[in-house]
């Protein structure tokens, strides 16, 4: 059975965030490296070999994702590689005790890769262990020394940080989740009719083309019906349009329950459905046909208390790979008429 399109809009968040990613990547890559350069310059040799370091892990993150797509990789790479940068320069001081002020990047940067909870969660253990380097006595793991006063309000500014990043990243979740709900109704609304919730006409014609390019890949067979409501007008002016409504929300049910997987039932149009049936001859759709025919025979569609009788009438045909689709539904509508003007509750043609 023909399901429906799934929305694509995850797939872009995703390339999205990879291409944020190997931005960083590169971005991180290369501002170690010249800050490496710098270190080195000026003789600072631990820190200059610890940045140099850092930008050859920036450049096997930004490696991972290129050569291998793996966007889980990188990021786990460049967001901990991240960490061991800023927790080496909180221990070491960087360049006249300037580097804890770099920790501000953490943030922003772990709610974006791991989302606000894994990333809060990712900040709270930053934030433990920064903590044990900066408060722990120098005399029991040497470090760089800061101030009391230093360090609380670095701790207080990294915090306030975090929870604007947090903020806007709850609100870009939020706004993100709003506009796939819309993508969503308006893909429903653009391939699939709102009463019957059967594909369109557009959505059938979508299926057809592929279809056919299949069959002439394929030379498998596919066949088409063309079903319309008998009397469907006499129905609406007995017993009201909302009646109608009801009617071709049954026959939608009956004709869904009874098609296989790989099948797709359409409302053409008013009162008309669409069949379409890959690997399907026409003499095998005409006993699918047959087979709808039998499943109404005996049913009433019941409105108001009342049973309403209803029954179909078919026109069947089975694709030329060197006909058009126009072609196609032009036969088989020929053949609907042919079956409407037979008696109604036929098909045609007969085999």
């Amino acid at each position: 059975m023909h399901e429906q399109p799934q929305v694509n809009s995850l797939d872009n968040e995703s390339q999205q965030q990879a291409h944020v990613v190997s931005l960083f990547a590169l971005v991180g890559m290369s501002l170690t490296a010249v800050m490496g350069l710098i270190a080195l310059f000026n003789n600072n040799f631990i820190l200059a070999a610890s940045l140099f370091f850092a930008s050859f892990v920036y450049f096997l993150g930004y490696f991972a994702y290129k050569k291998y797509n793996n966007i889980t990789l990188s990021s786990a790479i460049i967001l901990y590689s991240l960490y061991l940068l800023m927790f080496f320069l909180i221990y070491s001081g960087g360049v006249e005790n300037t580097g804890p002020l770099w920790i501000f990047i953490v943030a922003p940067v772990s709610v974006f890769i791991h989302g606000l909870k894994r990333g809060l969660i990712d900040i709270t253990l930053f934030v433990a262990i920064i903590s044990i380097l900066m408060f722990m006595p120098t005399d029991i793991i040497a470090h760089a020394p800061y101030s009391t006063e230093f360090k609380l309000r670095l701790l207080y500014s990294f915090l306030t940080v975090t929870f604007l990043s947090a903020l806007y990243e709850y609100a870009r979740d939020k706004s993100y989740k709003h506009t796939l709900e819309l993508s969503k109704k308006y893909q429903q609304l653009a391939h699939f009719d709102p009463l019957t919730q059967l594909s369109n006409r557009r959505d059938a014609l979508c299926i057809l083309k592929r279809e056919q390019a299949r069959l002439i890949r394929s030379k498998e067979p596919l066949s088409i019906i063309i079903c319309d409501v008998d009397h469907f007008k006499k129905i609406n002016d007995q017993y009201g349009h909302n009646a109608g409504d009801v009617v071709l929300i049954e026959l939608a049910k009956i004709f869904s329950q009874n098609i296989r997987k790989q099948d797709c039932v359409a409302r053409w149009g008013g009162e008309e459905f669409l069949f379409i049936l890959p690997q399907t001859l026409a003499k095998n759709a005409h006993i699918f046909a047959a087979k709808i025919l039998d499943k109404l025979q005996g049913h009433r569609v019941t409105y108001q208390d009342k049973k309403i009788t209803v029954t179909v009438s078919m026109g069947i045909e089975q694709f030329n790979e060197n006909q058009s689709i126009d072609e196609i539904i032009n036969n088989a509508d020929k053949y609907l008429y042919l079956a409407k003007n037979a008696g109604r509750n036929q098909i045609f043609p007969k085999f």
